[in-house]
């Protein structure tokens, strides 16, 4: 039995998808509200939460393996509930800047959970993706409304990656031997600026999208509103005021795990281009 939290998500929805179709299962995913999960035929639907860990008991009955996204739960408990279920092997999603920028609290936060996995006495694999594709959702209202996407730092070029491939890494790091006691940086296959986004995504909408570059002044003031200030700094700083080489460099590691290459930021907007009609 395999269970994947944040099935409903971008990486875990994908996950159960790749899952699915290469035979492996028994498979369970995690859902606040299971009436309303579309997973694929035959994955049983399990409703529970990460913040509650308690909630979790009946999702890890049985689970040999849990994919398990850092941070959005009181982690120490929720690797506890899994050790005294039975899990085996956890496959756990982390960030790049556990690397690049351990400085930043964000950052120490995933490097204290990779810690705790490591000493729960269960097999593991982490995976430490850079900034989502997916992130350029936040730009959709605007988008939509035909408004301009303001972003700080437009010409700073990152290796974004696909959230599908990060559970391409998943799949095979739960389904094949050699990938436990493993850590993999994982990147998209080119840099990609916030500017170039903006084109991709106009590409893929067939019409033009206004970007207008903002200072990280203004930037900060809007993110801090929602995130908090710590947050807001933590973000701008690895989006473009404190990058260093581990952080732009490019990573052949999807195509090294999966053997297929990582997906191009493109094949992403592509994708997901309903989102921004």
């Amino acid at each position: 039995m395999i269970l994947v939290t944040g099935a409903t998500g971008n990486i875990g929805s994908a996950l159960l998808k790749e899952l699915h179709a290469c035979g492996a299962g028994p498979l369970r995913g995690l859902t606040r509200d299971a009436a309303r999960a579309t997973f694929p035929e035959g994955v049983e639907a399990v409703e529970g939460d990460l913040a509650v860990s308690a909630s979790l008991k009946p999702a890890l009955e049985g689970a040999r393996a849990l994919f398990l996204v850092s941070r959005l739960g009181p982690d120490a408990d929720i690797l506890e509930a899994a050790r005294q279920a039975g899990v085996e092997h956890v496959v756990l999603v982390s960030s790049i800047t556990a690397e690049t920028h351990p400085h930043l609290g964000p950052a120490g936060e995933n490097l204290a959970v990779e810690q705790l996995l490591k000493e729960s006495g269960m097999a593991w694999t982490i995976l430490r993706p850079t900034q989502f594709a997916s992130n350029a959702l936040m730009w959709a209202a605007s988008v939509r409304e035909h408004e301009a996407v303001r972003a700080p730092y437009a010409d700073t070029a990152l290796p974004t990656i696909h959230p599908a491939d990060i559970a391409a890494v998943a799949r095979v790091a739960l389904t094949e031997p050699g990938h436990q006691g493993r850590t993999y940086a994982l990147t998209g296959p080119e840099p990609v600026t916030a500017r170039r986004q903006i084109e991709a995504i106009a590409a893929a909408l067939g019409r033009e999208v206004p970007f207008a570059e903002i200072s990280r002044r203004e930037a900060h003031a809007q993110m801090a509103a929602v995130f908090g200030a710590e947050a807001a700094d933590a973000v701008l700083d690895v989006t473009g005021g404190d990058v260093n080489d581990g952080l732009l460099a490019v990573r052949d590691t999807v195509a090294q795990v999966t053997g297929a290459p990582a997906r191009a930021f493109g094949q992403w907007a592509a994708e997901n281009a309903a989102a921004f009609r």
